[in-house]
């Protein structure tokens, strides 16, 4: 490994060393970081039972449900359970707190807000919004349900900010099961990209950001993506590998003097990137892989889309990242209504950003239980995911507050017996950021020359 790149190595396992007093008074702190929420609740049970929740969501439960968290903290589970998926506090004022907090403390001109839906097996067809549907979690279609995430990213942090539920059109026109399930008269069947755009409405204009980012899924509509220029977003979304692209910048046919000149012919995006030449790709070294220095290469073209056989109709930024694994080259593909003249760096660190959604969902479920409830209505589910996402809030500030110089000093303030809370009920778990798989990019290049690219 070259010296630079060990060097860098040591300075990320040096930032992963928590010292042992770091968590010292968080139950203190959780009390105060709850505050702003529980506020916003109608009654003082609600609010002390969201105090109660948060703290099992934090806990080292192994299921972080509402029985589970009844029993941790001795209460009667059917209380808790009423609270969850019964008692009908609204959840968007914490979720309005969590949102002006993510945009005073996180908030860039430059964040990207990125989309993803996201499924939760489960069994039956009881609980709300459940069928048979694609679950990216499993990579295949199964009995799930699925929510559609907005994430918040920046090259400082990235935390959740915003969900919604997907309701098939089948649950949609199911009277019976509407009512079973507590689902509220107005709504009605939207698609996953309306939910995205309900997102970007109601969010948009208090997050600061420059780009809005998404996977494939997100990306494959046109509609979606004139949706979002029409609103004078600036987009980059993942595509499909058969998607049909023309090259604008290729050589046309030759003309042969009649009619209107030819234009260059739509090709499968994947063949269309292996018959490039070598000197067409820019080299991107990746600085912070788990197993050393990593390298990406990507190429940008103007291009025009093709979408089930129909001429989509507007030009694009094809946006290509290529990396090695396991000794063939895999591929993420991108369209962009972005300027033909935004530099690689840029469109790189946008393209990475995407990733790090994953790295927000797998921490929700790992950490703070966004995938472990047990309810089955409309009311219930809203609830946890919105405590959820509080409670991976939380996390984060803890982590960031930990790798500030004196965090055992602030910890050691307060009253006797603070700095032993940890053992009294609250065992604070965090996994800290994801590392994307070939997302940290630091440096480009093309034939030999370094181009400078902040990571995300």
């Amino acid at each position: 490994m070259e010296p630079r790149f060990q060097q860098r190595k040591e300075e990320l396992l040096a930032d992963c060393q928590v010292p042992p007093t770091a968590f010292r008074g968080a139950v203190h702190r959780l009390e105060i970081f709850a505050q702003p929420f529980v506020a916003s609740l109608p009654s003082p049970e609600s609010q002390q039972h969201t105090r109660t929740y948060l703290s099992g969501l934090l806990s080292d439960l192994e299921h972080k449900n509402a029985e589970a968290i009844a029993y941790r903290y001795d209460l009667d589970r059917q209380t808790l359970q009423h609270y969850l998926g019964t008692t009908p506090w609204d959840h968007l004022p914490p979720m309005d707190v969590l949102n002006r907090q993510v945009a005073a403390v996180l908030g860039r001109p430059d964040a990207v807000l990125v989309f993803d839906p996201s499924g939760f097996p489960k069994k039956g067809d009881a609980s709300v919004g459940v069928q048979r549907q694609w679950c990216g979690r499993l990579g295949k279609v199964e009995n799930c349900q699925v929510g559609v995430y907005l994430g918040y990213v920046t090259d400082v942090e990235h935390v959740l900010v915003d969900f919604r539920l997907y309701l098939p059109a089948e649950w949609a026109k199911d009277r019976q099961r509407r009512k079973q399930c507590g689902i509220p008269k107005e709504v009605r069947y939207r698609t996953r990209h309306e939910l995205a755009l309900e997102m970007l409405d109601c969010r948009g204009a208090l997050l600061p950001h420059g780009w809005i980012s998404g996977d494939d899924e997100m990306g494959r509509p046109a509609w979606f993506r004139r949706k979002l220029a029409a609103r004078h977003e600036r987009y980059l979304l993942a595509v499909a590998s058969n998607t049909s692209i023309r090259d604008l910048e290729a050589e046309p046919p030759p003309y042969g003097g009649h009619g209107r000149r030819p234009k260059p012919p739509f090709v499968g995006v994947r063949a269309w990137c292996e018959a490039l030449p070598a000197e067409a790709w820019t080299r991107l070294t990746v600085r912070d892989g788990e197993k050393g220095p990593l390298e990406v290469e990507m190429v940008v073209r103007r291009v025009e889309s093709k979408v089930e056989r129909r001429v989509v109709g507007f030009e694009e930024l094809l946006v290509v990242v290529r990396y090695e694994e396991g000794g063939k080259w895999k591929y993420d593909y991108h369209l962009s209504n972005a300027a033909a003249t935004t530099p690689v760096a840029e469109l790189a660190r946008v393209a990475t950003a995407e990733h790090r959604i994953e790295g927000c969902l797998k921490r929700g479920k790992s950490e703070a239980g966004l995938g472990d409830y047990q309810v089955r209505n409309w009311l219930g589910w809203h609830h946890h995911q919105a405590l959820s996402l509080i409670a991976a809030w939380f996390l984060v500030q803890e982590a960031d507050r930990g790798k500030k110089d004196g965090a055992g000093i602030d910890g050691a303030a307060g009253p006797p017996g603070v700095g032993a809370d940890l053992s009294q009920g609250l065992w604070v778990r965090y996994g800290g950021a994801e590392q994307p798989r070939a997302d940290a990019v630091a440096g480009a290049e093309r034939i030999g020359a370094v181009v400078p690219l902040q990571g995300t």
